[in-house]
């Protein structure tokens, strides 16, 4: 049998995507805070006082990973747990004015990144990157979340 052409696998293409993308995360943005735990962060500047079932769903991450995501968080002071006054069962996240400083200080440094990480495609070859890219991780998310369409219209 002969070997197959792992260029033609999506799976094997996107372990390598991420594999850059973890080195020039270290080396760029920071070697303390992941891409998802930055993720969090830029969540809940966008949408303060969010349940971490929300900011998990808004970010992509599973119950266990959103839960040891906010844990981190905690302990290193860039999130604060409120109890949530209209049902006691749950909390609440918000930045500290540390997690504050550290999402401003990182938003830079992963654009930077990100100018450095797609600098091989021009302009318009980055747009349909993205669009295809987008698909492809959205039907991904249906076939995780069966209730949900596996593909959504164009």
């Amino acid at each position: 049998m002969a070997a197959v052409d792992l260029a033609t696998h999506p799976g094997h293409l996107a372990r390598r995507l991420q594999q850059a993308h973890y080195l020039l995360w270290n080396t760029m943005v920071s070697e303390e805070i992941t891409s998802p735990q930055f993720a969090v962060l830029n969540a809940l500047v966008a949408e303060p006082g969010l349940d971490q079932r929300t900011v998990g769903e808004r970010v992509g991450l599973d119950r266990s990973t959103i839960a040891e995501v906010i844990s981190r968080l905690g302990r290193r002071g860039l999130l604060d747990k409120v109890r949530d006054p209209q049902d006691g069962r749950r909390f609440l996240l918000r930045l500290t004015d540390e997690g504050l400083r550290t999402h401003r200080k990182l938003t830079v440094r992963t654009a930077r990144m990100n100018q450095v990480f797609l600098a091989p495609l021009s302009a318009a070859e980055q747009s349909l990157f993205f669009e295809l890219i987008r698909r492809v991780a959205d039907a991904a998310e249906g076939l995780r979340n069966p209730a949900e369409p596996a593909v959504a219209p164009r």
